[in-house]
């Protein structure tokens, strides 16, 4: 019996590693990791090292007083004044960042609400901030209060607590949240070629005439799909730190953020794609078992990359934590359990219900294959 698991499990390394589109998903998609950790910096690094003069021009419709002209210079605000039909038709054709109008002492700032607008909505409000003190100021000398004692009343300062940043921890999520992607991606093309692949070649067929039982021939396969499934993820993990590594040096979003893994953290995050992997490569061999062929198998396993991605973005944006309950539920289990990791919090029993799941999920789906196996209905069916 092992004799012939080993002869299996060899026999299809060999097919994975001969085979380049096997190779391509394995080794090429993982690339793809950097691409996305050097992007998502430079989109950010952009944002907020944005240039005043890019967001500094507003329109002005109402006459403004000495003051108000002094506040707006020393803030780098160009003022441009006209009616507001005229700021109006400068602001369609982006002349203008934004326009301001006023009735009596209530002043609207007018905005579509863009990026450029937000920037420039937020350089405006603190204008009239600054404006608005100044006033205040002004009232109380003349009512004979010292305005100190009003504005200064208390004193509030911020501790800056060493810890990572948002942009860190999008960036950082998002990249172990592609790894996962990369790991049904792997999965999914060795999975289709090593079932409805050989059905449609007729090579199964010739399997199946051999002395091995059904039952090793699945395993073989499963190992096989498995293994591939963990170089890429492990490729994924180490390209992901790296670029992590060199993003700190080139941008400054990631200043005084710490984006070292300690190898415990690292350690751990393997656990989680060794038991992704299994878990995936099971489902990808059970659903790609149905198909009569490689194209059908494609098909059917296409919805997959995307239910590998969606529950943990979902959680992300939704700021969704791992629980007991959720580290049983497929899918969302390894995303928040590799995001807890990624932020350095290691929950062994949230990782121990994910484990002792994984294995149920994995029994069922083996289960369900080898009796689609010993059935010849299922595999000879065209």
């Amino acid at each position: 019996m092992k004799n012939n698991l080993w002869n299996i499990l060899k026999k299809e390394l060999r097919e994975l590693f001969r085979d380049k589109k096997s190779l391509a998903m394995m080794l090429i998609i993982p690339v793809f990791i950097p691409l996305l950790v050097i992007g998502m910096s430079a989109l950010f690094e952009a944002q907020v090292s944005k240039d005043i003069e890019e967001y500094n021009k507003i329109g002005v419709v109402y006459s403004m007083s000495d003051i108000e002209k002094n506040i707006a210079e020393e803030m780098n605000i160009q003022i441009i004044n006209g009616s507001e039909e005229e700021l109006k038709q400068k602001y369609e054709k982006e002349e203008i960042n934004l326009y301001i109008t006023k009735q009596d002492t209530k002043y609207v700032i007018n905005t579509d609400g863009s990026d450029t607008s937000t920037y420039s909505t937020g350089l405006v409000e603190s204008y009239f901030n600054a404006y608005k003190q100044y006033l205040q100021q002004n009232y109380l000398q003349k009512k004979g209060v010292n305005p100190n004692e009003i504005f200064n009343i208390i004193t509030v300062e911020e501790n800056r607590i060493e810890q990572d940043n948002y942009f860190a921890n999008y960036i950082k999520n998002y990249a172990f949240l592609f790894i996962m992607m990369a790991i049904t991606v792997s999965a999914t093309y060795p999975a289709t070629d090593t079932t409805a692949g050989e059905r449609e070649r007729g090579t199964l067929e010739t399997l199946l005439t051999f002395p091995i039982k059904s039952k090793d021939i699945i395993v073989g396969k499963f190992l096989g799909v498995t293994i591939s499934s963990i170089v890429t993820g492990i490729i994924s993990l180490m390209l992901a730190i790296i670029s992590l590594l060199i993003t700190k040096n080139m941008f400054s979003i990631y200043e005084e953020i710490e984006t070292m893994f300690s190898p415990v953290t690292i350690l751990f995050a393997i656990i989680v794609i060794i038991a992704y992997s299994f878990f995936i490569s099971g489902l990808c061999i059970s659903i790609a078992s149905r198909s009569k062929t490689f194209k059908e198998a494609q098909s059917a396993l296409t919805p997959l990359t995307f239910i590998s991605f969606f529950p943990g973005m979902i959680a992300f944006m939704m700021g969704i934590t791992t629980t007991p309950l959720l580290s049983i539920v497929p899918f969302i289990n390894f995303t928040l359990i590799f995001t807890d990791i990624n932020n350095g919090t290691i929950d062994v029993l949230n990782i121990l219900l994910m484990t002792l799941s994984t294995i149920f999920y994995i029994s069922i789906v083996f289960t369900y294959i080898i009796k689609q196996y010993k059935s010849e209905k299922v595999l000879f069916a065209k």
